[in-house]
């Protein structure tokens, strides 16, 4: 019988907790309780670091340092040292890891580090086909301060396989999620994505998601093969900075970047709002619509939502 897979929480001064998937399916705003927002969520600033397994020295320095100043950590290869733990759990409410490697003392996989509760959280695990090392990813949802669900992927794309099938299928159930998942979305970690055939079907992946890509000017991220390795997508929100950290205290430099969530109305987007408000039921409203980049354009009216703001328009015009 396979093992179920679970994510573990640290909170500072409680015991640690398994947290298993929910058992409820479909449009995942229905099942979530109201919790506190992200502080500060009106600049949302989120670190995204495959750590190492702290192999380096100079790693809590960095987090010390640069990881202090976000709402949302993100870390890969993060093993639950004491170290990590206390400063995990001392500066942040929240800790979410999905063990994907036991080490003979302490699990190593990505965690998500957070300045609030989240309101849900899905581990996944996928493994490696030809070492059949795991991988693990984790879906979290978090209030923010404009009254909207922010959902966060951090993911640790499988590395050793041959083909895109095993890589794929990674993503599929991560799919499944911001699908049915309504407001904006960061999805980011280490993606692996060495060789032309993952980069396209990663970035076949992020359209069909309506997710675009958080671009570097001074692109200092890891490669492998002249491709980078580390990746930040994003759905309903603006990029106002995004950096790359040099360090030695890891294989990989960190992604920083700094987040604005659209301004929302009754629901919708502010840009989106005069075009449902105005946009009338009519025969022709069951035309087919066509995904171009985040955007949903319906041909016959020529009236554009977003993804989550069409979502919610079709469903009130039902």
């Amino acid at each position: 019988m396979p093992k179920k897979t679970y994510a573990v929480r640290y909170v500072a001064g409680q015991p640690v907790e398994r947290i298993f998937p929910p058992l409820a399916s479909g449009q995942i705003e229905q099942v979530l309780p109201v919790g506190e927002p992200l502080p500060g969520s009106r600049i949302l600033r989120v670190m995204v670091w495959n750590i190492y397994k702290q192999q380096r020295s100079n790693w809590l320095s960095v987090l010390q340092g640069v990881g202090r100043g976000a709402q949302l950590v993100l870390l890969q290869e993060a093993q639950t040292t004491p170290e990590l733990v206390r400063f995990a759990t001392s500066h942040y409410l929240a800790a979410d890891q999905v063990p994907a490697f036991i080490l003979p003392q302490h699990p190593s996989g990505v965690m998500t580090l957070s300045a609030t509760h989240p309101v849900y959280c899905y581990p996944l695990h996928e493994r490696e086909p030809l070492l059949r090392l795991p991988k693990s990813s984790l879906v979290t949802v978090y209030p923010i301060q404009n009254g909207q669900l922010l959902m966060v992927v951090n993911i640790h794309a499988v590395n050793f396989s041959l083909g895109t099938d095993v890589y794929s299928k990674q993503l599929g159930p991560i799919g499944e999620q911001i699908l049915n998942h309504i407001g904006p979305v960061i999805m980011a970690g280490d993606f692996n994505a060495w060789s032309r055939q993952r980069m396209l079907a990663l970035y076949r992946f992020a359209e069909q998601m309506g997710l675009g890509e958080v671009r570097f000017v001074d692109d200092q991220r890891r490669r492998a093969f002249g491709r980078p390795l580390d990746f930040v997508f994003y759905r309903d929100m603006k990029v106002t900075e995004a950096s790359v950290l040099v360090t030695e205290a890891s294989d990989h430099n960190p992604l920083l970047v700094e987040f604005t969530p659209e301004l929302w109305m009754n629901g919708y987007h502010l840009s989106c709002r005069l075009s449902a408000s105005t946009h009338k039921k009519t025969e022709a409203d069951t035309s087919v619509f066509a995904f171009r980049e985040d955007r949903c354009i319906n041909k016959s009216l020529m009236s554009t939502f977003c993804v989550g703001c069409f979502r919610k328009y079709r469903q009130e015009s039902a």
